[in-house]
């Protein structure tokens, strides 16, 4: 079984920072890609930034210049270091990863349980 955990998570203000952490667990051939999506209530989940195991990113216009998805291959883990947070980037933030369980096996999805991130204006 593949295990996603995220961490990191919060309550902070305006402008603040939170880095939030996801570890990849199990058994993994490869990841293709780590990244993490977001929903606020009453919003559909959308992507917020993912990043290649050839490091190459991507991000939502709304985060860029304020937020950096980072990875560590050999952790199979994920960073997103956000900055500059403002109220509309309160929602559940959700780590996904894009893996093969075995050699010629297909790209499968997984998800994390969410953690909380809340900015108080």
């Amino acid at each position: 079984q593949v295990q996603l955990v995220e961490s990191g998570g919060g309550l902070v203000q305006a402008g603040g920072s939170l880095r939030l952490s996801c570890a990849a667990s199990g058994s993994i051939f490869r990841i293709n890609t780590m990244g993490w999506y977001r929903q606020a209530p009453g919003k559909q989940r959308e992507l917020v930034a993912h990043i290649t195991s050839g490091g190459s990113t991507n991000y939502a216009d709304s985060v860029k210049g304020r937020f950096t998805i980072s990875g560590d291959n050999a952790k199979n883990t994920v960073y997103l270091q956000m900055n500059s947070l403002k109220p509309e980037d309160t929602a559940v933030y959700y780590c996904n990863a894009e893996l093969q369980l075995r050699l010629w096996s297909r790209l499968v999805d997984y998800w994390g349980q969410g953690t909380q991130v809340t900015v108080s204006s």
